[in-house]
């Protein structure tokens, strides 16, 4: 089987967002296009995404995977988000932030259920590494439909 791909043999669905008003969006288009080029489904977002539009995408997308880039202090919004999957009983979600973040405010995104925290100079392995890592770890723990 595909290392991208889930037992239906679809591709691995990530979805990649910034919340929040940091508009700097190169860092998470790069990493759009590291995951797309290791064969996974990317679903792009424009920046400044509301948490409440992130669920709703994260849902009707089915994606295994949030990546949340963050330049300017908005990963700090992360634990909402984290709130708000889990009221959507999306917990299975795995959900990691890339950027620039201070390691107090890193153990705080961790202790919030952020799955990692992808620090500036990551490599492109190491990212589509832990994404597919993370993907699988979010199948098991899917609830069945």
């Amino acid at each position: 089987m595909n290392a991208n791909a889930h037992s239906d043999n679809s591709p691995i669905k990530v979805l990649v967002t910034k919340i929040g008003l940091d508009g700097h969006d190169r860092g998470s288009r790069i990493v759009a296009a590291y995951l797309r080029d290791a064969g996974m489904e990317v679903v792009y977002t424009a920046p400044w995404q509301e948490i409440s539009t992130v669920v709703k995408l994260a849902m009707e997308e089915d994606v295994q995977v949030v990546g949340i880039s963050s330049l300017a202090t908005d990963h700090r919004l992360v634990p909402k988000l984290m709130e708000q999957l889990r009221a959507a009983s999306l917990e299975h979600i795995r959900v990691v932030v890339g950027g620039t973040v201070p390691p107090e405010e890193e153990a705080l995104l961790l202790q919030a259920g952020v799955s990692k925290v992808f620090h500036p100079g990551s490599s492109r392995d190491e990212i589509v590494t832990e994404v597919q890592k993370l993907a699988k770890d979010a199948l098991q723990a899917q609830p069945l439909a």
